[in-house]
């Protein structure tokens, strides 16, 4: 039997998507709950709506006994150029490698499950930064209650992984599966490739876009054979980075390739008469428009916006443009009510 999807549900399904406050997103679930046709065309993704609405609900409230949070949170507003999440099993330098890029003071050991909560961190580039998710590694030994919700408003993220660690192949595939098991997908896609990433008929299952990130290539006589042998072993095609966290090898690399494979886009802005604000960028995506600008500086803007100047690397000085300009980066951005 078709769904029928009412354009109401339709609506909040695709407010859901973009939404990244935990809270906004429990709310844009129990409304596609009130949206939905009630039929058995419907019962699969009903099932869907609810069993998210309990799992999001539980993450936000905490145990019921004892009146108190289970610990520190484990969602995150997203900040900066974008949300990305480190993903790995246990002891391949993981939380290391985030406190080595955003100075955040991960907690790290010889030992596995070290980290047990999420452990946010802001990696500088240029002049805005990323948002790192440090995670507890993934293992059958260590269930992870509350990832699917940490992992809701990512980006995209860092699968990191020791290539010559002789179960490396073993755990990779097992953190996929039991990824897999909470609907999330790790995919070599990511918008730079263009294209649509995901199944847009699956709004439950979440596709990230990934970059293999192998640790320890100072300890291998080959990373690129050790590569090879991986990516044959498991049929894997992420796009792969090498790094050395104790030697710094590759490091400076990690903002570099994320910010083209995001398809980032600084945009500056100024106040009519004003010289313009060249610290603080707006982090936008290739394809956004001064209508998506204004909406982010203030909703007022995007409500009374007439138009807009733009100064940017084609030398428009001053142009007037409409809500639908592109923008590209390094834009300066007057914007007119």
């Amino acid at each position: 039997m078709p769904a029928n999807l009412t354009p109401a549900y339709k609506s909040a399904e695709a407010a859901y998507k973009k939404a990244g406050d935990p809270g906004e997103r429990l709310e844009l679930l129990r409304e596609m709950l009130r949206q939905i046709p009630k039929h058995k065309g419907t019962d699969h993704l009903q099932a869907d709506i609810k069993s998210k609405i309990k799992e999001l609900t539980e993450a936000l409230t905490g145990p019921k006994k004892g009146g108190a949070r289970g610990g520190p949170p484990t969602s995150f507003r997203p900040e900066g150029a974008g949300q990305i999440a480190l993903i790995g099993p246990p002891n391949t330098g993981k939380s290391t490698l985030h406190t080595r890029l955003t100075g955040s003071h991960s907690e790290t050991g010889p030992y596995p499950f070290t980290t047990q909560y999420p452990q946010p961190g802001m990696m500088p580039y240029l002049d805005i930064a990323f948002q790192l998710i440090d995670l507890p590694p993934i293992s059958e030994l260590h269930p992870i209650p509350w990832i699917s919700n940490t992992l809701q408003s990512a980006d995209g993220c860092l699968l990191v992984v020791d290539l010559g660690h002789p179960e490396c192949v073993e755990e990779t595939l097992a953190v996929l599966e039991l990824l897999a098991g909470r609907k999330i997908r790790l995919t070599e896609r990511w918008p730079s490739d263009g294209g649509t990433i995901g199944d847009p008929a699956d709004p439950f299952t979440q596709y990230l876009p990934t970059i293999l990130v192998a640790t320890k290539s100072d300890r291998s006589r080959d990373p690129d054979a050790d590569l090879v042998v991986f990516e044959d072993l498991t049929g894997l095609r992420y796009p792969y980075l090498a790094v050395s966290i104790e030697e710094g090898q590759g490091l400076e690399e990690m903002g570099a390739m994320l910010f083209e494979r995001l398809q980032v886009v600084r945009v500056y802005t100024k106040a009519p008469g004003k010289p313009p604000d060249l610290d603080r960028p707006y982090a936008m995506r290739k394809r956004q428009t001064v209508d998506d600008l204004a909406e982010l500086v203030h909703r007022d803007f995007a409500a009374g916006l007439q138009f807009a100047r733009v100064w940017g690397n084609d030398n428009f000085d001053g142009r007037h443009v409409g809500r639908d300009y592109e923008l590209t980066d390094g834009d300066v951005i007057e914007l007119h009510m």
